[in-house]
């Protein structure tokens, strides 16, 4: 049995912490008058509980849980079945071998109100941190940055969560409100299917009204996702006939494997290049007269000479979209574009199941609205949308259609992920613990 317990290093760390947060709560008299008596006392908790979170935070990022060390995810998820299981929720391990990963947990607060909001609030266990890599252990830089792997994405958010949980518990404020917790372990690399690995997404996703992602999004805290581009991979396939380099050009030779790839990937780019907030990308190419490629490791090699016409080329890459409908355009447009082949060749684009798109829609930017309202009441900034440019693909992308609304990019902010440098900025955890928390008030209030 994994057992959390706090080191005489965590409790001092607890203890600079809480010190060194005295000087970063607003205490804006004016903003403060904008709360009603349970939001001024989340505040107030939230403020009590920095230390512990931090605690959170560090424990978590100190086991390792790269996606594919399944150990260690399982030990991530230990630590927040024993953190939510002690506010009151039911806990339960959804196993990922039917997807080749660790499983995800799934914690469940369900309101005696038959009538209560349903809120599904999203997270990830794992990073992209490998088991032997030497990027392994929390530490604290400064009063206000902490470097870790995953600090920021996304153990810092998973703690953002947990947190704010807690103090609505302890107020007892969660009665008009049911919450199902979602912390998949395969985010980072995610399982296959795809219709496995993200099932107990879309499930919650059909439950809920509305979708919340404690990713950190831009690691602006200025700003929420209220839309996220979608993913999905091609694989290009090109073919030739091979021939003495001299005969190239010619009515019974044509143009070879090389030629006909530059033709096509020219034209993706001459005619999609200008479509706003749609990238497509060629990561890799091989071609020659015979070429392997090896899909696991994603690595190939090519034999080829310089006075021989090459038969065969290969290319993967990735294309992303903001809609559904902007996905299936260019699509149509590639498929078009392979299709109009050079003099004897021919080549086929296929496409991966991917991330599907979180779509801009009226309900996801009216509950912005009501996230930034929340900080200005604080005392903070306005949260204004998300350049969907400056963020990748998202668990929640799942979520997203089969809810009302849906805001990602609510996690802890920082810098560097997914590379040793990964920081985060402990100036924006207390503040986007009382905002998820109020936010989740006033929407149960108000439903």
């Amino acid at each position: 049995m994994f057992k959390i317990t706090n080191t005489p290093s965590l409790l001092f760390l607890a203890v600079t912490f809480t010190f060194s947060f005295t000087s970063l709560i607003v205490t804006n008299a004016q903003a403060n008058t904008l709360l009603d008596i349970n939001e001024k006392n989340i505040v107030k908790e939230v403020k009590a509980a920095l230390p512990q979170s931090l605690l959170d935070i560090e424990q978590a990022v100190n086991i390792n849980s790269g996606s594919m060390n399944f150990d260690g995810v399982k030990q991530v998820g230990l630590l927040a079945e024993q953190q939510l299981s002690a506010i009151g929720f039911a806990v339960q391990w959804l196993d990922g071998s039917a997807f080749n990963r660790a499983g995800h947990i799934l914690a469940t607060h369900q309101s005696t109100n038959p009538n209560a909001l349903k809120i599904l609030m999203i997270g990830h266990l794992d990073t992209v941190f490998a088991k032997n890599d030497n990027f392994q252990k929390f530490k604290m830089l400064s009063e206000t940055q902490a470097a870790g792997p995953g600090v920021a994405d996304m153990k810092g958010g998973n703690t953002i969560i947990i947190a704010a949980m807690r103090a609505l518990k302890k107020l007892n404020l969660l009665d008009n409100v049911s919450i199902k917790i979602l912390l998949t372990g395969d985010e980072e690399s995610s399982g296959s299917p795809l219709s496995l690995s993200k099932k107990a997404i879309v499930d919650g996703a059909i439950w809920a009204d509305i979708a919340l992602g404690f990713e950190n999004g831009d690691n602006n805290i200025n700003t929420g996702m209220a839309a996220r581009r979608g993913y999905t991979g091609w694989t290009l396939n090109v073919a030739g006939k091979p021939a003495h380099s001299s005969q190239i050009f010619n009515d019974e030779v044509g143009y070879g494997a090389i030629y006909e790839t530059a033709r096509i990937l020219e034209a993706f780019r001459d005619q999609l290049q200008h479509e706003e907030n749609l990238t497509f990308n060629p990561g890799m190419i091989i071609g020659g007269t015979s070429i392997d490629f090896d899909l696991a490791k994603s690595s190939g090699s090519a034999f080829g000479k310089n006075n021989v016409i090459a038969q065969k080329a290969k290319v993967k890459g990735d294309l992303r979209a903001l809609s559904n409908k902007q996905l299936k355009r260019a699509k149509q447009t590639m498929q078009n574009i392979v299709k109009n082949n050079l003099k004897h060749t021919k080549a086929e684009i296929t496409f991966e199941v991917g991330y599907p798109p979180m779509a801009l829609t009226q309900g996801n930017l009216d509950l912005l609205a009501q996230y930034s309202q929340v900080s200005q009441d604080l005392g903070y900034n306005v949260v204004k949308p998300g350049n969907p440019r400056k963020a990748g693909a998202a668990d929640i992308s799942f979520a997203a259609e089969y809810v009302d609304m849906s805001l990602d990019g609510l996690g802890l902010m920082g810098s560097g992920a997914h590379t040793k440098n990964e920081i985060a900025d402990l100036t924006t955890l207390n503040k986007n613990i009382e905002k998820a928390a109020i936010l989740i008030y006033r929407l149960s209030k108000n439903n």
